[in-house]
């Protein structure tokens, strides 16, 4: 198109330049719906590259759980010294870990509501201190418990002079179980505490209660859900510990022997039979753990939808 034409008969010519500005605003126009299809092209790719991804780990963290579930459905008959075995590590792991959660919620609880509450010198050291147990490596977690409560540790020698043995023995079992489970009470216990209103702590006060009443009928029933799901997470961790109890409580058979330290002394001796069975045991404890976290974490107009 010639912009020296003459404009069709009738029209007034237009301004210099106008064709060209035409022309530019079609383009622009053009260019402007292309977006949007070049995004949905572009959103379309990345979505199938991270579904994919996304897949891949699923698959390979499910792949182990569904094999060890197929192979341990294919067992036969088992010994009955693999019953025995697994009759006392199952009543023994129960036994310490409930006494361990006892211990934990007891005294976990006391240090959650410091931490979340209250500001005192020493508190990032301390809370450093309740995060370590969770990174620490369960070796170091079981020579650091022999050194303090051993014969020869810095609390063990006093007591072994009164006649007090800790290590391996089942108190020992409780104390490895306290030492690794209890950051992850303290954690979620110090999550629940933070989030009551402090409002309706102060309505309650201004009300005439003590604070005990108040702590009792308004802060612990509003922080119960995160007290209840990190005592949850605390006795899962307690069952399947393993490091620290073998290194300070040994591996006795009806003594000190859990079901975790079941599983590694029957694959040990050659029993593959006999460990699939106990894992398959303390796999299915661990997922009804799991899913009441799952239930007590969730709201209740998650749980009705």
């Amino acid at each position: 198109m010639d912009p020296s034409a003459s404009p069709p008969r009738g029209q007034a010519p237009g301004p210099p330049g106008a064709a060209l500005a035409d022309v530019a605003a079609g383009v622009n126009a053009t260019a402007s719906s292309a977006r949007p299809r070049r995004r949905e092209r572009r959103g379309a790719g990345l979505g199938v590259g991270v579904g994919a991804a996304a897949a891949v780990l699923v698959l390979f963290l499910a792949l182990p759980l569904g094999a060890l579930v197929w192979r341990a459905a294919q067992t036969g008959d088992l010994a009955p010294e693999t019953w025995t075995t697994l009759r006392q590590a199952l009543v023994l792991t129960l036994t310490t870990s409930l006494a361990a959660l006892v211990a934990i919620v007891a005294l976990g609880t006391p240090l959650a509501y410091l931490l979340a509450r209250r500001r005192f010198p020493g508190a990032r050291v301390v809370d450093t201190l309740v995060d370590l147990p969770i990174v620490l490596p369960p070796a170091v977690a079981g020579i650091a418990l022999l050194m303090a409560f051993g014969r020869r540790g810095v609390v063990g020698g006093w007591l072994a002079e009164a006649g007090v043995t800790i290590p391996f023995t089942p108190f020992a079992v409780v104390l490895a179980q306290v030492f690794v489970a209890a950051p992850f009470f303290v954690r979620a216990a110090k999550g629940g505490f933070a989030r009551v209103d402090r409002a309706l702590e102060e309505a309650a006060a201004d009300l005439g209660a003590p604070p005990a009443t108040v702590f009792r009928t308004v802060t612990l029933p509003l922080a119960r859900p995160g007290l209840a799901a990190g005592a949850t997470l605390a006795w899962a961790r307690a069952l399947g510990e393993f490091g620290a109890t073998i290194l300070f409580a040994g591996n006795l058979p009806g003594e000190t022997q859990t079901m975790a330290l079941a599983i590694y002394g029957r694959y040990g001796a050659g029993d593959l039979q006999a460990a699939l069975i106990l894992a398959l045991v303390l796999l299915a404890a661990s997922l009804a753990i799991l899913l009441g976290v799952r239930l007590l974490g969730s709201r209740p107009d998650d749980r009705t939808g």
